[in-house]
């Protein structure tokens, strides 16, 4: 089995929600293991991100799991249970279909690190419980609307 070397892989930059919303991932980076890899039926990730940072907005997914593992640092978990804090070795897991929206922040004033892994799909439904947004995927292609389908701006009303 081939070691892959963690130091090679780019950490990917920003976010690919629209407009303004992706202005609120900054200070987030991830490196894309899965990919470099070439692993195609889950995706694992190392996200990385800085003093105030997060990961996503809060969200969850209807066919896709989510699995996490805390690397370096410390995370807080934030979901429709409040925040929970998560130390080094701590996971966290995301059934698909529960509709408990989640992401993680960094509260801390060091970097952390957490191993994302999760179903990679054809087509998938996500859902954002902090604004009126989901996003529907077709074989990598994303259309973020507003929960009813009707045509979403990218910034929060």
């Amino acid at each position: 089995m081939p070691k892959i070397d963690l130091d090679k892989i780019e950490p990917r930059l920003g976010s690919g929600y629209p407009g303004k919303l992706g202005d609120e991932m900054g200070g987030r980076s991830s490196k894309r293991i899965s990919d470099v890899a070439g692993i195609t039926q889950f995706g694992a990730n190392i996200t990385i991100l800085q003093p105030g940072a997060k990961s996503s907005l809060r969200h969850w997914h209807e066919n896709q799991d989510e699995f996490m593992v805390v690397l370096q640092g410390v995370c807080t978990l934030v979901d429709d249970h409040g925040e929970t804090e998560l130390q080094l070795g701590d996971c966290a897991a995301f059934p698909a279909g529960d509709a408990n929206g989640h992401c993680v922040v960094n509260t801390s004033d060091t970097e952390a690190r957490f191993l994302i892994i999760g179903t990679r799909t054809a087509t998938e439904v996500a859902w954002y419980s902090d604004i009126d947004m989901k996003v529907t995927v077709n074989d990598g292609v994303y259309d973020f609307t507003r929960k009813d389908g009707s045509p979403f701006s990218g910034d929060k009303e």
